[in-house]
Formats: structure tokens, C-alpha cells, sequence
């Protein structure tokens, strides 16, 4: 409304000076280099901008700008100014001629009077300014009558454009608790209008809402705190309405407002608190070490990075009893068991827990205490528990040579239960069989005694390890289980042997005490004090012993000869009764053999002549490794000898299939046509017609027959020639009869092939064999007649019968 107004003010303004002027007082434009007498000018008349008629002499400078207000509102067009030239007599002898922007569309020209008028509604802020040309021309001959002159419509700006702010809303943050002034941000607003023109353009800046937290700058736009130390956690979130008027503020201006919404973002201004000075919990003595057993939470005002907290225990009664740590996700205290409870023991806990900020800021520090603590009472509950054993694990030890039923120790366990009832409860025993098989071992359900089954032996078994069970009486599901780990001990029940088997030679030519052989013992017991073992040749072979065992006091003995000779052709072996006895209690001894050979030996006492046996017993062979090679040695000839007898058998039998003859398994093609009539080689029919002219009875070319017996030939005498083909069913019945009694023919399955059809096949036969007529009914005379082509047929056909077929 307001701008109406202003428009409406204006038009009346330019309609007064317009009506109380002296009339329109023409300028002249004269033509270049033209002086006095019949000089012809184009008259421009209008207004300046403030609408006082504009008026030259003749052949001055001419005024070429006209002013035009935009958002004209009036019903008809809006008049612009006139042209007229000095040739004009007023007989319309001359039109006028308007060209340039928007000639023709936005302005138009009375071509007889020169008026221009605007045909539209014009805005500033779309274009300034227009640039025409104008010109007089005669109207008969179109000849201009002066040159084109050049004028601006210059479009008058007032004020119809409000301001307009750059963005709408506005979203900002400025930190809580700032001081007083502090920049919050800078707002923008535009006006359209012409700033050089006035105050339309100027624009001044105002808060509607949101004193008194904030304030503006008038010019600039920027916005700031008006209070000091605005709380976030009291008022997080404000709404500032900013008003941009144009025309300086004052009264009559347009105007345009925007919203800015401004947060207060979060500072470390506030400690975190216990909601409550003193927390109680409760948990069973079962609980695990390591388990959650309270969570405690202390509220903090801030949020994010600074509502992040610690908590620590600064004092218990439970030392390194509880852990304590701060759960990121929802900042909670969560207190963890670090050892088994025992209600027995302690029944209550109590904690002292301190709080405080992770990320504290200095600048609040001053203001308020920056930690809180709380009291945290943990009450211990009882629970019905097994029975606990008075040692985790057992050692027991026993002799291998115990008895049976023997004791070898006791387990003891009692619930714990009874002792805050100050009662004893009595607990049942028992070995759990799954880790005593073999039922070694017992133990007495009341009194926890462990005792012998069965008899040990260290050598077998020198540990045995089993777990006890126990178990209430009044609650059998409730049970405990210990290990229990016995020891065998060694008693001396074994005898010393040889390390190994010994056997060994002597030269005929050797000397007495000359050592052939150091031998060693091995005793399976284990006695404390290690093994010390005594050697000595047996009694009985210690009157005309042949060799003596020297005792070398380190657990072996060397084996010596006793006479400077020996003779292999007397004696070829010798055996050397060793005994052997230990040092512990009861002793143990054995009587071990040692054997030797005599052999042939040179002057420094190389071998060179002994027994098989003794020439492989010096290599290092033992008798039952001698054996095993011979045992390899045999099986390997005997496969080279089956395998050499299969060769054999294989060359004297051909190989059953034989390239492409074998029928059963590989189809023969044969694509050869023959060579027509006159080709008598291709097939001879007299092969079946004459049976006797085949060849002799032939053996399997694809298996060597096995027996001297050549195949018995059946004589088939045939009964004269008829023309039924008899002939050829009985030649075929002679090779069946001669394949079915053939002791060489092929096996059952497989396929003779006889090249004829028979007269049963549904396509029926092409050869004359097959003809139902009798041959004797045809007469073949006429094949003669037929040329030298035919001379073959007709001397088969045409001659009398013969039996050459």
C-alpha cells in the first residue's frame, strides 16, 4: 500500500509541472554543415528529471535524454515525449520513423504527430535505460529528410523494491557462558532499487524478537550477545527475528525480515554428581573372579566430550578385592570382582568412589568443586556350596612290591557351609573310574583313606594319577573333585642283563689275555643311588675256562682270552657264561652268554678266514636281522619267477583280439561296390553254390588251437540242382554244424557273419538266388540279342544248366 502511494505521488507530480509549464520548448537539432535558409531540424521535446521543459535555440546543443518512472500504473499509455521536424507544415507530407530497443513493442511513434508513447509497464531493476534512433522521411518519396538522431530513455527509479536477506533462516552456535558483545555471526540484506538514487537502496538493520539475549548492529548486520554468561543447560536453543528497512529506517520504507536460530554450544562448566551419597548391592559368594558385581552412575550436565567421566575407589575394606572403570558408551561406574567371595569369611564390602572429569576446563574451575564421591556397600549372600578339598591337588607315594588293601595316604574336604552353622558336615568319597580304568586304586567314602586294589610295577606304570570326588550327604549334586598323583617307587625286583646281545671272535692265533670283547649291563629298576653292577665268569665254566671277564669297575667288563692258541678245526665256537649281579638290596644277578668264533686271522689280527655266520655276525648283524634278508631276498626271487613264467605263457597264446578282426567289439566296413556285371572278381557265387569248392576247414587266427586234433569235416552230399536255394541253406548249416563241434571256434558270444538274407526278410532279396520263380521257367536267349555288353550274362543265363555253380 505503501508503495502505491509513492507511485501515485509521483504521477501527480509530473501531470502538475507538465499542465503549469510554458508549453514544451523545442531544442533544436540542426543538420552537420547546413547555415540559415531552407535547413531542415529534428525537434526532440520533452522533460528533465524533474519534469520542467526542456527548450535550445536553434542549432545549438541538443538535449537527447528522456526520463520515464517505472511501474507505471495508469490505464493508458504513458506518454514519453514528441519528435518534429522544422520541415513538418503540418500536411502529412512527413512521417516519422522510431528504431532501437524496444521500438516498435515498448514504444511506439505517432508516425503524423511524432508522439512516443511506452506501451508497457517498465521496471528499472530489469533494464535501466533504452538507446532509439528517430528520423523524419517523406512520405511520398521515403527520402529521410535529415540524418538519423540518436536519443536514452532513461527509466526513473522509486522505490518498489523491499530488502531481501541473502539467506532464509539462519543457523548458527556460540559457546555458553560467553561475555557480553561477543559476535554471534553477520546477516545480509539486498535492495533492488537503485542505490545511487536516494535511500531506496540504503538499508538499516533491527531486532524484532529476541531481546534481550541478543542485539544488532544497525548498519553491518552483525549480531551479538547482550547478556553475559547465558547458561546452556538453562536455555539451549533461541530464535533472533532481524528486520532490513530501506530508505535509512525512516518512515515509508520497505522492508524485509529473516530468522536466525542460534544454539548455545556445550562447555566443560559443570562437575558431575551422585545422584545419592551411599549405593548398596548385593552378590552371591559364587560369583566369579572377574565378574560385573555393581554399576553406579554420576550425572553430568554437560554433554558429549564433557560429560565424559572417571571414577576411581579411594578406599575399601576388601583390599584388591574390586576394580572399578568407566563404561565410554553410557559414562557408568562398573565395579568387577577381582577375588572369590566367601560368605563364611566376610559377609560386607564397603567402597569409598571419587568421580570426576575426564576433559575438565580451566576456566571453571574456580566456580565449583570438580569432583563427587559416594559410598558403595556390597552385601555378600550365601549360597549352598560344594565341599572344598583342604589342598588343591594330592602327592602320594607307595612301593611297587605293596600289598593290596595297602593305605597310601587320605584326602579330606568339608563344606563350607557348616562352618557358618558352626556345624561339621560329614562328606562322601569316591575315585572317579574315568581317570582309573584300571582300578588301581580306592578310596574309603568316609574317612577320604586312598588304598591299594591291585598290585604295581614301576616299570610299566610309574605314575598314576586319579581324581577324588566329593560329595554332600544331603546334596549328592553338589560335589568337588581333586587330583590325587601317585608315585610308584622302585624296589630291586629286576636282575642286570646285557645291554645287548653280544657275540664276538678270536683269532687261533691270538695270545692270552687278550681282550676280544667289552660287554655292558642294563637293569630296569632305578635305584636312589644309581646302578653299580659286579661281573664274573659262572662258577661251572670257571675249571677249564677258555676265556676269563675282567670286572672294569665303571658297569662293564672286558671279555679276555685265557690260552695263547685256538683251533678252529677243534672248535669253531665258544660260550662264555658272564653273571652279572647289582648293588641293591635284595641283589639281583643273571647269567648272561656270550658267544665266539674262532677264525683265521694274519699277524696283526685281521679276519680272514671264519664261518658264514661268523663273518656276518662281525659286520653287525644280528640272527633275526640275517633272516629277515634272507626272507626278502626269497620273496623277491619268487616274483621275478612268476613273472618270467607269465612272459612265457603270454608268447605262446596270441592275443584273443587281433587289430580290427575282432567282431565283437569293432564293426569291418567295406566300401568297395564292385566293379558292375562285368566284374566277376569282386563276389563269386559259386562259394556258396559249391560248397565243396571252399577251402579246407581254417583254424582261429585270434587263439593258437591247444589241441593236434584238426576239426572232423562233414561231407555234405547235395541232392540234385533244384532252384530253391537248397544248396545255399545246407551250406550254411554244414559251417554251423562245423563251428558248433570246433573246439577252437570263438566263444559263445561271438558273431558269424554270413552275407545272405534269406528269404524271410520283409525287403526281400535282389539276387536270382532268392527269385520265387523256378530259373527253368526263364528264358535268358534274349540277353544275347542285347549287345557285347551283356555277352557275360547271356553265356551264364543263356547256355544250358550246368552244375558249375
Amino acid at each position: 500500500m505503501l508503495r502505491g502511494r509513492t507511485v501515485l505521488l509521483l504521477l501527480v507530480l509530473w501531470a502538475y509541472l507538465c499542465s503549469h509549464g510554458d508549453g514544451l520548448r523545442a531544442l533544436r537539432r540542426t543538420t552537420g554543415g547546413r547555415r540559415g535558409g531552407a535547413g531542415v531540424g529534428l525537434t526532440l521535446m520533452g522533460q528533465d528529471a524533474n519534469g520542467v521543459p526542456l527548450r535550445r535555440s536553434k542549432r545549438g546543443w541538443m538535449w537527447n535524454q528522456f526520463f520515464l518512472l517505472e511501474e507505471y500504473t495508469g490505464m493508458d499509455h504513458q506518454y514519453v515525449g514528441k519528435l518534429h521536424s522544422d520541415g513538418d507544415r503540418g500536411d502529412g507530407s512527413i512521417r516519422y520513423v522510431l528504431t532501437g530497443d524496444g521500438a516498435g513493442s515498448l514504444f511506439i511513434i505517432d508516425e503524423n504527430s511524432g508522439d512516443i508513447h511506452a506501451t508497457k509497464r517498465l521496471d528499472r531493476e530489469e533494464k535501466a535505460y533504452y538507446t532509439l534512433r528517430a528520423k523524419a522521411v517523406n512520405r511520398i518519396t521515403n527520402t529521410s529528410l535529415e540524418g538519423e538522431s540518436e536519443f536514452i530513455i532513461k527509466i526513473h527509479d522509486i522505490n518498489d523494491n523491499e530488502p531481501k536477506f541473502t539467506k532464509d533462516p539462519y543457523f548458527t552456535e556460540v559457546p555458553e557462558m560467553s561475555p557480553l558483545g561477543t559476535v554471534v555471526m553477520q546477516v545480509t540484506a539486498t535492495d533492488a532499487d537503485d542505490p545511487t538514487y536516494g535511500n531506496s537502496a540504503r538499508v538499516v538493520y533491527s531486532i524484532l524478537q529476541g531481546q534481550p539475549y541478543f542485539s544488532v548492529e544497525p548498519n553491518t548486520g552483525v549480531i551479538k550477545t547482550a547478556l553475559p554468561n547465558m547458561d546452556r543447560e538453562t536455555k539451549e536453543n533461541y530464535v533472533v527475528v532481524i528486520q532490513a528497512k530501506d530508505m535509512a529506517g525512516q518512515m515509508g520504507g520497505l522492508s524485509g525480515t529473516t530468522t536466525v536460530s542460534i544454539t548455545l554450544s556445550d562447555v566443560n562448566d559443570n562437575p558431575p554428581r551422585f545422584p545419592k551419597s551411599l549405593y548398596e548391592f548385593k552378590a552371591p559368594e559364587s560369583t566369579e573372579p572377574g565378574s560385573t558385581v555393581a554399576v553406579l552412575r554420576a550425572m553430568d550436565a554437560d554433554i558429549g566430550r564433557n560429560a565424559e567421566m572417571n571414577y576411581r575407589i579411594t578406599s575399601s575394606d576388601g583390599p584388591s578385592m574390586f576394580d572399578i572403570s568407566t563404561n565410554r558408551s553410557t559414562q557408568d561406574g562398573v565395579i568387577t570382582l577381582r577375588k572369590s567371595l566367601d560368605f563364611e569369611r566376610k559377609r560386607s564390602y564397603t567402597l569409598r568412589i571419587q568421580v570426576e572429569n575426564s576433559n575438565p576446563d580451566p576456566r571453571f574451575l574456580r566456580y565449583a568443586a570438580t569432583t563427587d564421591g559416594a559410598t558403595v556397600k556390597l552385601i555378600v549372600e550365601d549360597v549352598d556350596e560344594p565341599p572344598v578339598f583342604d589342598r588343591v591337588g594330592y602327592v602320594m607315594e607307595v612301593k611297587e612290591d605293596v600289598a593290596v588293601g595297602t593305605i597310601i595316604g587320605s584326602v579330606s574336604a568339608t563344606d563350607p557351609d557348616s562352618r557358618s552353622l558352626y556345624l561339621f558336615v560329614m562328606c562322601r568319597y569316591s575315585i572317579d573310574r574315568r581317570t582309573d580304568m584300571d582300578r588301581v586304586l580306592n578310596v574309603h567314602p568316609g574317612n577320604g583313606s586312598v588304598f591299594m586294589l591291585r598290585t604295581l610295577d614301576r616299570e610299566d606304570i610309574a605314575w598314576h594319577n586319579v581324581s577324588v570326588i566329593a560329595t554332600e550327604f544331603n546334596n549328592p549334586r553338589l560335589m568337588s573333585r581333586v587330583p590325587v598323583y601317585v608315585r610308584v617307587l622302585d624296589v630291586n625286583d629286576n636282575a642286570p642283563t646285557f645291554a645287548t646281545y653280544y657275540e664276538t671272535f678270536v683269532c687261533e692265533n691270538a695270545k692270552a689275555n687278550q681282550r676280544i670283547q667289552t660287554v655292558s649291563a642294563a637293569d630296569a629298576d632305578e635305584p636312589i643311588g644309581g646302578h653299580r653292577f659286579f661281573f664274573s665268569l659262572a662258577h661251572e665254566a670257571s675249571v677249564k675256562a677258555n676265556f676269563t671277564v675282567r670286572d672294569n669297575k665303571d658297569n662293564t667288563a672286558g671279555i679276555l682270552t685265557r690260552r695263547n692258541s685256538y683251533s678252529r678245526l677243534q672248535r669253531s665256537n665258544y660260550l662264555v657264561p658272564v653273571v652279572i649281579s647289582d648293588s641293591d638290596f635284595p641283589m639281583q644277578s643273571s647269567t648272561n652268554t656270550l658267544t665266539v668264533h674262532v677264525c683265521t686271522c694274519d699277524r696283526e689280527g685281521n679276519m680272514q678266514l671264519c664261518n658264514q655266520e661268523a663273518l656276518v655276525l662281525t659286520a653287525g648283524l644280528s640272527t633275526g636281522a640275517l633272516m629277515a634278508i634272507i626272507f626278502c631276498v626269497l620273496i623277491l626271487l619268487m616274483i621275478v619267477v612268476l613273472f618270467a613264467a607269465l612272459r612265457r605263457q603270454q608268447r605262446k597264446k596270441e592275443p584273443l583280439i587281433i587289430s580290427k578282426e575282432d567282431v565283437r567289439d569293432n564293426v569291418v566296413s567295406y566300401n568297395d561296390e564292385g566293379g558292375g556285371e562285368e566284374d566277376t572278381q569282386a563276389f563269386d557265387i559259386g562259394t556258396l553254390r559249391n560248397p565243396e569248392a571252399t577251402e579246407e576247414s581254417k583254424q582261429r587266427r585270434d587263439i593258437k588251437p591247444e589241441t593236434l586234433h584238426p576239426p572232423i569235416r562233414r561231407t555234405v552230399i547235395l541232392p540234385p540242382a533244384h532252384r530253391d536255394n537248397a544248396d545255399v541253406r545246407n551250406f550254411i548249416n554244414q559251417r554251423l554244424q562245423e563251428n558248433d563241434q570246433d573246439p577252437t571256434a570263438p566263444p559263445y558270444d561271438s558273431l558269424a557273419t554270413y552275407a545272405y538274407e534269406g528269404s524271410g526278410s520283409v525287403a526281400e532279396s535282389l539276387s536270382s538266388l532268392g527269385s520265387m520263380t523256378i530259373e527253368g521257367d526263364q528264358d535268358y536267349n534274349y540277353l544275347s540279342e542285347w549287345g557285347p555288353r551283356f555277352k557275360k550274362l547271356a553265356d551264364l543265363y543263356g547256355g544250358e544248366d550246368s552244375d558249375s555253380y
